[in-house]
């Protein structure tokens, strides 16, 4: 039996994107767009970009500490796509950044904390 990740009802289109893309922690976020391809990219940016201000505004309306687990995983979706839109708007959808250090030596101190309201604050 396959488990379908949970999105707000106005966001249920963008469920196959959500459970490719909106993983909980940044690192694992991180390895989705290293191992992505320029189509992965330009597929994720044209289903959400439209729809951003729609998901800003839900986000908007609910508090950090009282988000569903629909509401977080559309909120680990619009992380995934602001870590994922430079890669389609500037890199050519290379999931490489170009002049800099491979981003895999990156490591942020919180990398495989899920996000939650203590650690967004």
């Amino acid at each position: 039996m396959t488990t379908t990740l949970a999105l707000p009802a106005a966001f249920s289109d963008l469920t196959p994107f959500a459970e490719q893309w909106g993983q909980a922690t940044e690192n694992d976020r991180s390895r989705i767009r290293w191992g992505a391809s320029a189509a992965d990219f330009a597929s994720l940016y044209a289903a959400v970009m439209p729809r951003l201000p729609d998901i800003l505004e839900e986000l908007a309306n609910c508090t950090l500490d009282g988000m569903d687990e629909a509401q977080t995983n559309l909120f680990n979706l619009a992380a995934a796509f602001a870590e994922a839109a430079p890669h389609h708007e500037l890199y050519s959808g290379s999931a490489d950044v170009p002049f800099s250090f491979a981003a895999p030596r990156f490591q942020p101190g919180h990398g495989d904390a899920a996000s939650t309201a203590t650690l967004l604050r």
